[in-house]
């Protein structure tokens, strides 16, 4: 045997050890193994496949995704476990995932440790299970629950994978132990390849679509998937697998897998910063500055991660409803069962409000979350100066501002930098880590420690207005508000957007998060440099004669009492038809491609720019903070790995035709799209010389 797949005989059982850290992928060396123990297994009686370490089999082994495949496949390795004379009990702890779960199927029982999850993430992917798992567990689970593991793509816990008829029996305690005495008791091969078909429940079938229709809305993995479930019921076993296999090797080899493979990788790698060898500091206690939505959301994250974390606002009666806000959260997720009520609670006593400035003196890491004003948090920065050790990291939550301004107000710039939290902050997954000129390396190496600490992707930006997520939105946003000048309904143009694949179209994102912010923000920039002011020309006359969005029951759109839905507005469409005759717009059909096409191009142009300058390190942290902070769809893999899927060379020759249209101010071509565009080259390998 080998060093990672071993053999010891325990009576007239064959224990087959695996031992590939850290999760025990399966790679070729794993499925070689085990394929090998199988054919050595003598006079056993009944054998148990077992992972040391902290996990069964957690999924794949991701270097070889891409490669030919090596034989054995896991197809092959799986029908090894089927075809092997004697009884295979698989010992799940910790999670079998993926391929994992497919290799359990491939055993004849199953025992699961209580603690232990099951599930087939591929989804996330773009793609399904491909070595059987579309066939064997609606033999054991049925077809509904199949297809809500297969289409959710989140795992479940052992109580529910022996509901499902996954798993036979729940461990509570040496999950060897139990599983050789669990195997020394089945004296027969019990293949799900010779179970009846399942039954089809169209009923509970049709619940399962309707919710991954509402969740994966455009993953065309949902149908592929589907009609691979089903052919679970409509199909002869092998005939059954020949179908799976057809249809994931379609799946695995388009457009969509690729893109959400792209992410995947990616968001593993946004955390690696070249040249970044400093240790993180340690964190215990943290602390928070403003209890809005925002810093309420801040502490919750970190309290969900089991810190302690002080929780301060100047205004005593914004801290009580803070903290009353944080425990109805609390409370609501109770109720809904995605904790227990003593965990609920558990976390929240682990906020604790602060009343003055000095309860920042014990804290290790400090984060700002007030208003977005320079004045304001250079006067937050000053207190912290005063109080906060020496040795504690302090970090703005701003979206815009000049990270280094405010650290130049501070005694010492290199222990300040950015962390841009997206609302809500307890639920999304991106943080912004805003590197400043005097950062120094341990600060951001314990920032980056931190989202990971919190179960965020943290993606490191330079300084500049907006950083990436927010600078390119700038763009985006203008062009949607032009095309709607020019000819567009609003509804036209948030559709057009939707329909791409946006979780929601930008006017009615606007109205959502408040029409006034966009205004305020206006008051202080220059016309015509800093932003186009015919493309919000609606929204300054829509603010100022009080539709401000969703919070006023009307904007861009009305809005019904207890209802978002947005709804067009006649008035504004004659508001917007006396504006461009007032500046000289000649309407016209405006078309859902030129729509989509002028939107993603300034996009995508803003990001070769914060590529260039050197904000983003790498095309795919662009991709990553776009996916994770503003909704692109995953199946789309991100606008710079779209650009490079359109190509450098189209990007270029319609960028150039909008130039020749509306002119340069905002349509110049970036430099660097120029450059790949004449070397063919792609924003995903392009390095910029440092």
């Amino acid at each position: 045997m080998s060093e990672i797949v071993s053999t010891e005989s325990r009576g007239d059982c064959l224990v087959i050890r695996v031992n590939n850290p850290p999760v025990n992928a399966l790679g070729h060396a794993v499925r070689a193994g085990v394929v090998t123990a199988l054919a050595d297994i003598g006079g056993a009686r009944c054998a148990v496949l077992h992972c040391e370490g902290r996990t069964f089999f957690a999924g794949a082994d991701i270097t070889e995704f891409g490669k030919p495949p090596q034989s054995p496949s896991l197809p092959e390795m799986i029908a090894a476990l089927e075809d092997c004379p004697a009884p295979v009990i698989a010992a799940i702890h910790g999670m079998a995932l993926g391929g994992g779960l497919e290799t359990a199927l491939g055993c004849d029982y199953r025992i699961i440790d209580r603690k232990a999850r099951i599930g087939f993430p591929e989804i996330d992917l773009g793609i399904f299970p491909g070595a059987g798992g579309t066939q064997r567990a609606p033999r054991l689970a049925g077809i509904a629950a199949t297809l809500g593991m297969t289409l959710d793509g989140k795992p479940i816990d052992a109580t529910r994978a022996v509901k499902t008829g996954l798993c036979d029996e729940i461990s509570d305690g040496d999950i060897l132990e139990n599983a050789i005495e669990f195997a020394m008791q089945q004296s027969q091969k019990r293949r799900i390849r010779d179970l009846p078909s399942p039954v089809v429940d169209q009923p509970a079938i049709d619940a399962e679509l309707a919710k991954a229709a509402k969740a994966r809305r455009g993953q065309i993995a949902v149908d592929k998937a589907t009609e691979a479930v089903l052919a679970s019921a409509a199909l002869p076993f092998e005939q059954g697998l020949e179908k799976e296999r057809e249809l994931f090797l379609e799946l695995i080899g388009g457009p969509q897998s690729r893109a959400m493979r792209h992410l995947f990788f990616s968001e593993r790698l946004s955390a690696k910063v070249d040249g970044l060898n400093a240790s993180p500091k340690s964190l215990g206690l943290i602390g928070v500055v403003g209890s809005g939505t925002m810093g309420s959301g801040i502490a919750m994250a970190f309290a969900n991660a089991g810190f302690s974390v002080r929780l301060f606002d100047a205004n005593a009666d914004a801290l009580k409803a803070g903290m009353e806000r944080i425990r109805s959260l609390y409370m609501a997720s109770a109720a809904k069962g995605r904790t227990s009520e003593a965990e609920a609670l558990d976390r929240y006593d682990r906020i604790q409000p602060a009343h003055n400035w000095e309860a920042f003196s014990a804290c290790d890491l400090i984060i700002e979350a007030v208003f977005e004003r320079m004045d304001v948090k250079k006067a937050v920065f000053a207190e912290l100066d005063k109080v906060a050790r020496a040795d504690a990291i302090l970090a703005t939550n701003t979206s815009y501002l000049d990270v280094d301004s405010i650290a130049a107000a501070t005694k010492d710039p290199a222990r300040i930098l950015g962390m841009h939290f997206f609302s809500p902050a307890n639920v999304m997954r991106l943080l912004e880590i805003v590197r400043g000129a005097k950062t120094y390396d341990i600060t951001l190496a314990t920032a980056l420690d931190a989202a990971k600490r919190i179960k965020k992707v943290p993606v490191v930006s330079g300084v500049c207005h907006g950083f990436i997520g927010n600078r390119m939105l700038k763009g985006y946003g203008r062009e949607a508000g032009l095309c709607m000048m020019e000819g567009a309904a609003p509804e036209a143009v948030d559709k057009a957007l939707y329909d791409f694949g946006m979780p929601m179209g930008p006017l009615a994102m606007a109205d959502l998060a408040g029409l006034d912010i966009g205004y305020d923000n206006r008051r202080s920039m220059t016309a015509g440099e800093d932003y186009e002011p015919l493309a919000s020309l609606l929204q300054d006359r829509l603010v100022e004669i009080g539709r401000k969005g969703q919070k006023t029951g009307a904007g861009i759109y009305n809005y019904e009492p207890g209802n978002r839905t947005p709804r067009p507005d006649p008035d504004v469409n004659a508001i917007i038809e006396q504006l461009a005759a007032e500046h000289g717009v000649k309407r016209r059909d405006v078309s859902s491609e030129e729509i989509v096409e002028r939107c993603m191009l300034a996009l995508i142009n803003e990001g070769a720019a914060i590529l260039s300058e050197g904000i983003a390190q790498r095309a795919s942290d662009i991709d990553v903070v776009y996916a994770n902070g503003y909704g692109f769809p995953r199946y789309r893999g991100g606008p710079m790995f779209y650009a490079d899927e359109l190509g450098a060379g189209h990007i270029l020759e319609r960028l150039e035709n909008y130039q020749e249209k509306y002119g340069p101010k905002w349509w110049t071509p970036s430099p660097l799209i120029r450059e790949l565009a004449a070397s063919g080259g792609t924003f995903g390998h392009w390095k910029r010389d440092r």
